[in-house]
């Protein structure tokens, strides 16, 4: 169900006139002006505090300005309350399996207010076991200030048709249970009223004790446990001898009120069927979750992470390089050294090609425009395509098919001409047979010194061979080189079957690896114009053909 969200309290009393509950889950810094925002609203009849710690003088000016208006608060420091069968505010009767055991799901007849929102789900259990259950409940909190009192929600009791007993649960220090005290003198409460306050044990103490809540401290005689219980059953309410007979009082009173007719036990059903918690039940394994995620790669659970199943102190302290880092990610398994100083080189050659290609162009203009990092780098990266360094992949597809299927070099091209597709990984706009590309030397070099074989670059070469006869600048081009040296790669290092070599490369680890490596470039172009603190980048005009 979509819960409407507004951008002021006045807003959201206005788009709801019938909600008279305001319920301010704000945290004490704040609980003071949203009360009071929600207060001036007309429609607004209760609100509920939960922050614990509201400033005493805040709480005072609160409660004269509800009493004024005509205006209930409760809290602050309250967990809220509930009206078993229909709602509750705040967190009050704790979890789904909570109200289902306390029989929270329907009306009982035992209207009960307390000070301590823990004690009031101990109270619900006990008003389950020993009586049809609970009508309302408030937690009215357990500040020294309390927007409402033990008295003002037992004489509402009084006067609710369905509660026939009242159960109030007070605790030491204060004085508010005298005021509950004066009401059953004065007749307000004429409904069976059982009462207990907690904290006899702090006669046991020498000294002073305060307990859990602000206004549970243990003061004079007056403030006492004792003197409160004793005052309250003068004043008529049932007094249990200890907190240990509050149940069989409260069973005591209900049989009574049942047998002489006044209470007609509300009828138990069956209450709708609530599947079971899932994180409760996967902890006490009862269930098995299908997982949202399969990651093989990596793994956080242990003492340290974990790549491809090797420690990350193995990967410092053992010395490996990036290289062994991506062939543990992307691979899972430790490629050979000559392997994984492939993919280093692969990185260094390809991180950067000068601020003139699209990719570093868009990653200068962008960040010249003021934009973050990731955007910057994000811009450039948009451009890698068929058209640049995505030709890595296409190459080590083509380069490799050509050669399984034992393909001459020049069948091959003139295939790809009479389907219009351009070899991949052959031509350069700048580089030519006498203007040779470094790196593609630099990449051959290495290969036929390290690599166990070189088929596929050899193939991609006599490829070259026949281009190099139509134009001078259809070389091999790095993007070429490394794309069938990649693939000599997988096969030379034995570690890979046929049907993972075929899936590495359509997938594109090819292409990645070119990504990766100018994104070092990218972030480079990028920070490098920061630095230089670059104004925004306009186009010149007379580099542009209006036609």
């Amino acid at each position: 169900m979509p819960i409407a969200s507004h951008g002021s309290i006045k807003a959201a009393a206005a788009a709801h006139p019938r909600a008279d509950v305001f319920v301010n889950f704000a945290s004490f810094r704040s609980a003071f002006q949203s009360t009071m925002d929600a207060l001036q609203q007309p429609t607004i009849h209760v609100v509920a505090i939960i922050a614990e710690g509201v400033p005493e003088k805040d709480t005072k000016e609160l409660i004269a300005y509800a009493k004024k208006h005509n205006k209930i608060i409760i809290g602050p420091a309250t967990v809220g309350g509930i009206q078993a069968g229909a709602f509750k505010i705040g967190d009050t009767a704790g979890t789904l399996d909570n109200i289902i055991a306390c029989k929270l799901y329907r009306p009982g007849s035992v209207g009960f207010v307390s000070k301590s929102g823990g004690m009031s789900n101990e109270a619900y259990n006990i008003l389950a076991r020993n009586t049809d259950g609970l009508y309302e409940g408030i937690a009215i909190g357990g500040d020294v200030f309390p927007g409402s009192t033990l008295s003002d929600h037992a004489i509402r009791f009084n006067t609710i048709p369905q509660v026939k007993m009242i159960v109030v649960l007070g605790e030491i220090g204060g004085e508010d249970e005298y005021s509950l005290v004066d009401a059953l003198k004065e007749g307000k409460i004429k409904k069976p009223v059982i009462a207990w306050v907690s904290g006899t044990c702090a006669k046991l103490f020498t000294s002073e004790v305060q307990f859990g809540h602000a206004g549970a401290k243990s003061g004079g005689d007056r403030e006492s446990a004792q003197a409160k219980n004793a005052a309250l059953k003068d004043a008529g309410a049932i007094v249990p001898d200890s907190f240990e007979s509050l149940a069989g009082t409260i069973k005591y009173t209900y049989d009574e009120l049942v047998s002489c007719g006044v209470i007609t036990p509300a009828e138990d059903f069956t209450p709708p069927f609530i599947p079971e918690d899932i994180g409760k039940a996967k902890r006490e394994g009862k269930v098995r979750i299908p997982t949202s995620i399969i990651s093989t790669i990596s793994d956080d659970r242990g003492e340290e992470p974990t790549y491809g199943g090797v420690s990350i102190s193995k990967v410092v302290e053992g010395g490996m390089g990036v290289g062994d880092v991506i062939s543990l990610l992307w691979f899972k398994r430790s490629l050979p050294r000559y392997g994984t100083q492939f993919l280093e080189m692969c990185l260094m050659i390809c991180a950067d090609h000068g601020p003139n290609v699209s990719g570093a162009h868009n990653t200068i203009v962008c960040s010249r425009a003021g934009k973050d990092i990731v955007s910057c780098l994000t811009s450039g990266l948009l451009c890698i395509g068929p058209r640049f360094g995505g030709a890595v992949d296409d190459a080590a597809r083509y380069f490799s098919a050509a050669l399984d299927q034992k393909k001459e070099p020049d069948a091959f091209v003139e295939e790809m001409k009479k389907k219009g597709i351009r070899v991949p990984g052959i031509g350069h706009r700048v580089k030519s047979k006498d203007n040779p590309d470094k790196r593609v030397e630099l990449l051959i070099s290495y290969a036929h010194k390290n690599f166990p074989t070189t088929k596929y670059l050899d193939y991609a070469l006599r490829v070259e061979d026949y281009t190099l006869t139509k134009s001078s600048n259809l070389i091999l081009n790095v993007d070429g080189a490394i794309g069938a040296l990649f693939v000599d790669l997988l096969h030379g290092c034995g570690m890979f079957s046929e049907g993972e070599i075929a899936d590495i490369i359509e997938v594109g680890y090819v292409n990645a690896l070119f990504v990766l490596a100018r994104s070092i470039g990218f972030l480079g172009h990028a920070l490098d114009q920061k630095r230089l603190k670059q104004p925004l980048y306009r186009h010149p005009g007379d580099d542009v053909l209006f036609a």
